[in-house]
């Protein structure tokens, strides 16, 4: 029987009197990757604020692990295992690539399991060895989210929330990075929430996915099904049915 790790009842969340999400029950398991699509606006990156502690929800309730998450602060939540790479990256452009990825390890301590962890990213991210040395903002567009990706996996955590990480990627390098996002949730056992607009990619490399609109969850299944689900393929997928 899986643990459940995430679950979202009832949340609604608005910004100043403009409601993002209405009502939006979901929930996750330990070891998945699940993925939330939908156009802009539809409430998908919401759900990763609401989340981390850096937007207030209105109503109902949010639970990690068993514990109450809503109204936790943002540096509590990192500790409970939870890391975000947000949309767009945010890199620190005049710090090296290997100051960048320590960054992501500011709330540990144990100073040879930081050593461990960093060899591990630098394994999985080969073209940020090559890096390691130069500033961040002299990296390409993909080689910046291998490296938030990387930074994120410093702080060893059990749920990775990913915020469009194809947003702005040469099409060679979001294979490289869908790739990687696979070997995360199945070699490291890291539990994964991606939210992506390239739904195809979204669906192909995640076992449940959520389909949001206008701040609610319109359809949702295991990914395989709703790849070949004529309203996803006309909603999502661009395809006619």
């Amino acid at each position: 029987m899986m643990n459940e790790m995430l679950k979202f009842d009832n949340v609604e969340l608005y910004y100043d009197h403009v409601y993002a999400l209405k009502g939006v029950s979901i929930d996750m398991n330990e070891g998945e990757t699940v993925a939330l699509i939908g156009a802009n606006g539809a409430g998908k990156s919401s759900i990763l604020r609401a989340i981390t502690g850096l937007q207030n929800i209105r109503s109902g309730e949010i639970h990690f692990q068993g514990e109450r998450l809503d109204g936790t602060n943002a540096a509590d939540i990192v500790k409970k295992g939870i890391a975000m790479v947000p949309e767009g990256r945010r890199v620190f452009p005049f710090m090296t690539v290997k100051d960048n990825l320590l960054m992501g390890a500011f709330t540990r301590d144990d100073k040879a399991d930081i050593k461990r962890t960093l060899d591990s990213v630098l394994e999985r991210f080969p073209r940020l060895q090559e890096r390691y040395s130069q500033t961040a903002g002299t990296l390409s567009g993909g080689e910046q989210q291998m490296m938030v990706i990387g930074r994120a996996l410093m702080a060893k955590p059990r749920l990775l929330l990913l915020d469009e990480p194809s947003l702005g990627i040469a099409p060679k390098l979001v294979q490289d990075i869908a790739r990687s996002i696979v070997a995360i949730n199945r070699d490291e056992k890291v539990t994964v929430l991606l939210v992506e607009q390239n739904s195809r990619m979204a669906l192909s490399i995640s076992h449940r996915t959520y389909a949001l609109a206008t701040g609610s969850v319109v359809l949702s299944g295991p990914s395989k099904e709703l790849l070949n689900d004529d309203r996803i393929k006309a909603a999502y997928l661009g395809v006619e049915v």
